[in-house]
């Protein structure tokens, strides 16, 4: 698990094809290696990947076909920029919000202006996941956890301060970039947890959840 809360950016130092997939070495930068161990979780981008070899200026994991091909890995180069973010520990600040390094979906950026000095991003979420999309909730974008400002159908905005751009790869984004996009994993469980509740609707008992469309109404939990 993550926070969403960037700790260096790092690069793609070398991309290797191995056995039918790929291996890459990320150059971790300014990322602290020195509490890391084989096996570890790294989020790349957002994508979680594990620690193979480490070595004093990053480390090597493997990325799978299916990793691939729900991600924009297959689209990096040796050199690309890339966000980074340790796996949390029970002595981690939950600075943003809980991030679990797998990617729902790949957004494309259809939007970009100046607002102060922050910078406003418009971008485009595929359908299967703009339901999970909702005014004032968080997404990760890219491994980064933010706010959502607006949203219109499948199409949502940030508002990007100017820390945020300088310390992650947002600042690297044009009209058409590609982003990782995962969802606030409450609105999944939340998902869940009613159609659940509507399987079984049909023989209620005593026993049965009292979590409801009326009852998260009510409750101010959907406007």
């Amino acid at each position: 698990m993550f926070t969403g809360i960037i700790e260096a950016v790092g690069k793609i130092g070398v991309i290797r094809a191995q056995g039918g997939d790929s291996r890459l070495f990320i150059e971790t930068a300014g990322l602290v290696l020195s509490d890391v161990k084989l096996g570890d979780s790294i989020a790349v981008n957002g994508v979680c990947l594990t620690v193979t070899v480490l070595e004093s200026n990053g480390f090597w994991a493997d990325v799978s076909n299916e990793t691939m091909t729900h991600t924009r890995m297959s689209g990096y180069s040796v050199g690309t920029r890339v966000n980074l973010e340790k796996a949390l520990t029970l002595a981690t600040r939950l600075g943003g919000h809980m991030v679990s390094g797998h990617v729902d979906g790949v957004g494309s950026v259809v939007d970009r202006y100046d607002d102060g000095r922050s910078i406003r991003f418009v971008i485009d979420a595929p359908e299967e996941i703009a339901k999970y999309i909702a005014q004032k909730g968080s997404i990760t974008v890219d491994g980064v956890s933010l706010t959502i400002n607006a949203v219109s159908g499948a199409q949502f905005v940030l508002n990007i301060v100017p820390h945020t751009a300088a310390e992650t790869v947002i600042n690297d984004y044009r009209q058409g970039s590609k982003v990782h996009l995962e969802v606030d994993l409450v609105a999944r469980y939340l998902e869940r947890l009613l159609a659940f509740s509507g399987e079984h609707a049909s023989s209620p008992s005593e026993d049965d959840s009292k979590i409801n469309l009326d009852f998260l109404a009510t409750n101010g939990f959907l406007k």
